[in-house]
């Protein structure tokens, strides 16, 4: 990896959701990196737990809490905006990938869980911060989508649909904010190997790398240097876009 490029995230405060593992976790440690304070929302206490311990000496706010339930949600808002002032980034990182079959098979227990994590998360965390941007005239939210939301990846129908809706929300939400100091954008990354991989059939995790044309997965690194940028006040001229990471898959 070449050296970081680093950012003055000295007087901001990033909430990243799903930042106790993977992808989430990477982009918090960017962000502290460059004097960020970091709040990480995760459902999984013990993850949260070992991942606060990763960052040494920088104090690290955790909060256990639900994506999906809108309570949760704004209850973890508040104990973040008690615990760092203001929020200026929102991340929005949590994900699950449901199972991998055809949709004749696809059940529809686990449809209604990948769009509740997936897509309803993102929906009711940027919906629980946006206002206390539009006070302050500035933030940063970015969301985590896929290259499965552009392309649609076969026995991954809720996955990929979920991410579409993630683009969408994004542009939309772009689109209500251009004209305050909030940008909104999203990535669409290519597969990269986290712990989610444990969710995925060898079958599914052979076929993304068969798509990717750089022949390797994405490195958690990688992703968090396109996110430090969103995050960033240089991402000044970009909102309610989709930018790509996917080792040359996408071709739009």
């Amino acid at each position: 990896m070449p050296a970081s490029i680093q950012y003055n995230f000295s007087n901001r405060h990033a909430v990243i959701t799903g930042g106790g593992a993977g992808i989430g976790l990477a982009i918090a440690q960017r962000l502290a990196a460059s004097g960020a304070r970091i709040s990480l929302w995760d459902r999984n206490p013990g993850v949260l737990k070992e991942a606060a311990a990763g960052f040494g000496d920088v104090k690290v706010n955790t909060v256990e809490m639900d994506v999906t339930d809108e309570k949760s949600v704004e209850a973890a808002r508040d104990a973040s905006l008690k615990f760092g002032g203001a929020i200026d980034i929102l991340v929005n990182s949590a994900g699950i990938t449901g199972p991998n079959m055809p949709v004749a098979d696809y059940p529809v227990s686990d449809w209604d869980s990948v769009m509740a994590v997936n897509l309803r998360g993102p929906f009711l965390c940027c919906r629980a911060l946006v206002r206390h941007m539009q006070e302050r005239d500035y933030g940063r939210i970015v969301n985590i989508a896929s290259v499965a939301g552009k392309e649609g990846n076969p026995n991954a129908s809720a996955y990929s649909a979920s991410k579409a809706g993630v683009m969408a929300l994004t542009k939309s939400l772009g689109k209500e904010l251009a004209r305050t100091g909030i940008r909104v954008n999203c990535i669409t990354p290519a597969a990269v190997k986290t712990g989610m991989f444990a969710q995925m059939t060898q079958q599914h995790i052979d076929y993304m790398l068969s798509k990717i044309p750089m022949n390797r997965f994405g490195m958690v690194e990688e992703i968090a240097a396109m996110v430090a940028w969103l995050a960033s006040e240089e991402c000044s001229f970009s909102t309610g876009a989709v930018f790509d990471i996917s080792g040359g898959r996408a071709t739009y």
